[in-house]
């Protein structure tokens, strides 16, 4: 399992056209990816889900994968939200 800690910047925080953007691409992957803040998590290919965090202007999220492409999962989601949150 692969864990990674970001710090949300985007002044809008999570909201809806990132979001969607970040679904679609955890969903390319084959293996699980959870999105967490605050000691919820929820499946990272569920909008709802995603949305439903309610992650604002500098709070914190953890990005977990586990499973047959958790590396190159971790290092394109990741990537996602350095360059886009």
């Amino acid at each position: 399992m692969k864990e990674f800690t970001y710090v949300i910047t985007d002044e809008q925080g999570i909201h809806a056209r990132p979001a969607g953007l970040f679904v679609k691409e955890a969903a390319a992957c084959e293996c699980s990816v959870k999105i967490g803040k605050g000691g919820k998590e929820v499946d990272a290919k569920r909008i709802l889900g995603v949305m439903s965090l309610g992650v604002k202007k500098g709070e914190e999220i953890t990005l977990k994968t586990e499973g047959a492409d958790e590396e190159a999962a971790m290092e394109k989601l990741s990537a996602f939200l350095k360059d886009n949150l």
